[in-house]
């Protein structure tokens, strides 16, 4: 069955709704207790993690078109990666409000750069924040050529957040190695692209 502009707007539906709930249960998770004995943590993590779920969600629809032939699936990467930098955001934030209170704000730029997996963070941040910035059609067509040479630093932000996580948690465990392995197969997928950029 081939998609259609009616399918794709369900599903656009469908992707706001799945992007949007984990924070409702975040709160209630919060206000009900659920979280461990280090809840500013947890929190920072759920939303990190949350970023690069997304992330590579983005990611993985050019081969999941392309392989399904459903061209129309690229319709929703855009909105897809909106959603990512809006969870990367509330994981600064959260990161920023919780971990160095509302009075030590201003030494996150200090932390920024003193611990080298938040430099890696805050890279990313700013990467994707120039991604969520240029989304629109009429950045498309200002850039021009540059637009997709800008954009294609999402693959460095593929590159950098996993090194980020693993770097944060600070001790080897199963999870952030999974989010690696899938962002590095999701890179793999694009080697041939990366090689022509070479010749």
């Amino acid at each position: 069955m081939r998609l259609k502009p009616v399918h794709i707007k369900w599903l656009k539906a469908a992707i706001h709704l799945a992007a949007f709930l984990p924070l409702p249960w975040l709160v209630l998770a919060i206000d009900q207790g659920w979280l461990s004995a280090d809840p500013a943590k947890d929190i920072q993590h759920f939303t990190g993690r949350m970023a690069l779920k997304l992330l590579l969600l983005t990611l993985l629809v050019a081969p999941l078109a392309r392989y399904s032939r459903q061209a129309m699936l690229m319709r929703c990467r855009r909105l897809l990666g909106l959603w990512c930098f809006a969870w990367a955001t509330l994981h600064l934030l959260s990161y920023a409000t919780l971990e160095l209170g509302l009075n030590n704000i201003a030494l996150l730029g200090r932390e920024l750069l003193e611990r080298p997996y938040l430099t890696l963070g805050i890279v990313s941040w700013l990467l994707l924040l120039a991604l969520a910035a240029t989304s629109t059609q009429r950045a498309m067509r200002s850039l021009g050529k540059n637009w997709q040479r800008l954009h294609n630093f999402v693959y460095l932000v593929a590159i950098l957040t996993p090194i980020h996580y693993l770097w944060s948690v600070k001790i080897i465990s199963p999870q952030p190695l999974i989010y690696a392995l899938l962002a590095l197969l999701l890179l793999a997928w694009r080697y041939p692209k990366f090689r022509a950029w070479w010749r």
